[in-house]
């Protein structure tokens, strides 16, 4: 079955508490990127169209570690997230020096996308099922109504045991739609248990059950322009930082559901969540890779035999 819609790779992070540009840290045993699994996934659930979002100093890194595996697979385009991509009359502030957030870098692809899309994070392995469920509503919903879709993941097992990160927190109604998401900066393991930490070091507890967004959406083509009109506001909102402020997917997303001009259907997965926030995750996600690899998952060589 082939997906009528877009995969979006949101590419240009830098990874800072990785040190470094964590997208192209090979994984796999012929040297993979992480990415490269989450692609092979996307286009055995569908997808046809991926659109990698990224610096424009980055492409050529990302034509020649890609040009040659996926050529024949699906089409690919590339879109840059630039600080002076604004709307017009609106001027790039002096002092500002990073891009916009997950938002803006969305924004950012809407010249390549048309028609309702999907949108991952590169340095993120979400797990087969994850994209037979966002490829699934897309194919029911995606292309004749405004509902939105959000994989949910099990929080614990998305923490690292090498410090902690930043989590999106997720409220969900009886009937499996995203009442809420709630940014967690200080997230990690105590004692097993997911955790919560103030700014004055104190450890919360969280739900046992607790779903975690780790940022893999589906969306109707409307949202684009909608998007759009939001970082519009985002911009010449009184109480916006235009330094230092980013403009995120999930705020942009949950001011849409709050006027009610949007629908977040939370679809669970049995997929597992495999991620590199910290330099020391790599040797894990390889592990876990490796695993996968010995179980007939995937194949030793990726890209040796037909999609």
């Amino acid at each position: 079955m082939m997906v009528h819609g877009s995969l979006v790779v949101l590419a240009a992070g830098m990874g800072s508490r990785y040190g470094g540009l964590k997208q192209m840290a090979p994984v796999g045993p012929n040297g993979e990127l992480l990415i490269e699994y989450s692609i092979h996934d996307a286009l055995l659930a569908g997808f046809r169209h991926v659109v990698f979002v990224i610096q424009k100093d980055q492409e050529s890194a990302f034509r020649e570690l890609l040009r040659r595996k996926l050529t024949g697979c699906c089409d690919i385009s590339y879109a840059h997230q630039e600080v002076a991509d604004l709307p017009s009359g609106i001027a790039v502030p002096p002092e500002r020096q990073k891009p916009w957030g997950t938002g803006h870098a969305v924004l950012s692809c809407r010249d390549v996308v048309d028609g309702p899309f999907a949108v991952i994070n590169a340095d993120d392995f979400y797990g087969r099922d994850s994209y037979a469920q966002i490829a699934d509503f897309l194919g029911r919903k995606g292309g004749s109504t405004g509902d939105a879709a959000l994989v949910g993941f099990d929080l614990k097992s998305t923490l690292s045991t090498h410090g902690t990160v930043s989590r999106g927190v997720c409220r969900v109604d009886k009937a499996g739609f995203l009442i809420s998401i709630e940014e967690q900066p200080n997230v990690g393991l105590k004692d097993g248990w997911p955790v919560s930490w103030d700014s004055d070091g104190n450890a919360h507890n969280l739900p046992g059950d607790s779903i975690a967004s780790m940022n893999m959406w589906a969306f109707p083509s409307q949202f684009m322009q909608e998007l759009g009109g939001r970082f519009s506001r985002f911009l010449e909102a009184d109480d916006t930082d235009p330094v230092r402020d980013e403009f995120f997917l999930p705020a942009a997303v949950g001011s849409l559901m709050e006027e009610g001009n949007a629908c977040v259907r939370v679809l669970p997965t049995v997929a597992q969540w495999i991620g590199v926030t910290y330099r020391e995750d790599l040797a894990r996600v390889r592990e876990a890779i490796q695993e996968l690899i010995d179980r007939g998952v995937y194949p030793s060589e990726l890209w040796a035999g037909q999609l």
